[in-house]
């Protein structure tokens, strides 16, 4: 694969200390959390997760699991800036999950200016994606994309917006590691989703960056790109679109919502996520979330606001609709 035009970094977090383990009860094969990762060192990766062992039962998406992350992303490291030492140690933690659980991961890294982000002024400086693919991926087959913002507001922790996302990727991403998916999925953490000024040229930076170092060959074979943001919050899973190629997208999200029994909801016209980065390059891609909510964008938006009932809905449609 060409890696997307990705420059491969190992990355360490050894100034981190949490002991929080949520899969330490599970009967599952134990797979590490963000809490797991910190502080240790990264393993070589010699299995894939085509190759792992597989459990007597299987893997299931855990909501527990997910809000286990939540708390360490938005509680324990809190307001996550495109630019700022915080988000380089989420990052980090991060990349070192994927790792562990057997992906080839990359750093894909950018510039994003200076501005003025939900009222309070950022610096310029570099932030990055952080990219999980299964190895061997080939770029000529066809394959997904599942991805969720990782960076925060200045101000907020940032539960909701957007480690609720991220935890439900991650949970998608051990899932996957153990059982069968349709196609091969790629999983990303995104950078500097949120604005730095108004305009679409001023958002979703990290997506933008992705999408324009795309090779033909990837651009071609994506089916489906789906972003997850905010989908910690509501009683009904929100299904939008930005309204150039979500059509099938959206579509099949619904379907796979229909078999996992979980309620939906249409959001209508939203070009509000990593979603309309790729919508814009012209390729197919939709978002999970948007309930609208109390917290958004400030200091109150911690882990209690997100709800691991929904963080279960969520996490039973993407899963429904990348191994169906």
């Amino acid at each position: 694969m060409k890696r997307l035009a990705l420059v491969l970094v190992v990355a360490s977090c050894a100034a981190c200390s949490m002991t929080e383990d949520p899969g330490a009860s599970s009967a599952q094969s134990p797979s590490p959390s963000l809490a797991d990762t910190t502080g240790a060192t990264s393993p070589s990766t010699t299995t894939s997760p085509s190759e792992t062992s597989k459990p007597d039962r299987p893997v299931r998406f855990d909501g527990d699991r997910a809000f286990a992350d939540v708390r360490t992303l938005a509680g324990r490291i809190g307001p996550r800036e495109a630019t700022s030492d915080a988000f380089t140690r989420a990052a980090a933690l991060v990349h070192k999950r994927f790792d562990r659980l057997g992906y080839e991961v990359s750093r894909q890294r950018f510039r994003v200016p200076a501005g003025n982000s939900w009222g309070i002024d950022v610096p310029s400086g570099m932030s990055s994606n952080v990219v999980a693919a299964p190895p061997g991926f080939d770029e000529n087959e066809r394959y997904l994309i599942v991805g969720a913002h990782l960076d925060t507001v200045p101000q907020a922790p940032g539960a909701e917006d957007n480690a609720s996302g991220v935890s439900v990727v991650m949970e998608l991403a051990r899932v996957a590691a153990s059982e069968a998916t349709r196609l091969p999925v790629i999983f990303v953490a995104f950078g500097a989703e949120e604005p730095r000024g108004e305009g679409d040229d001023w958002h979703h930076f990290g997506s933008q960056a992705f999408t324009a170092r795309m090779t033909p060959a990837e651009r071609r074979n994506l089916v489906a790109m789906v972003a997850l943001d905010r989908v910690g919050v509501g009683s009904a899973v929100p299904i939008c679109g930005g309204g150039l190629t979500n059509a099938p997208v959206v579509s099949d999200l619904r379907a796979a919502a229909r078999r996992a029994n979980v309620p939906f909801s249409s959001c209508g016209l939203n070009q509000s996520s990593d979603h309309w980065s790729f919508e814009r390059a012209g390729l197919p891609a939709a978002r999970l979330g948007s309930t609208a909510y109390a917290a958004y964008h400030d200091a109150s938006d911690v882990p209690n606001v997100v709800s691991t009932r929904q963080l279960q809905r969520t996490g039973d449609v993407a899963w429904e609709f990348i191994s169906r």
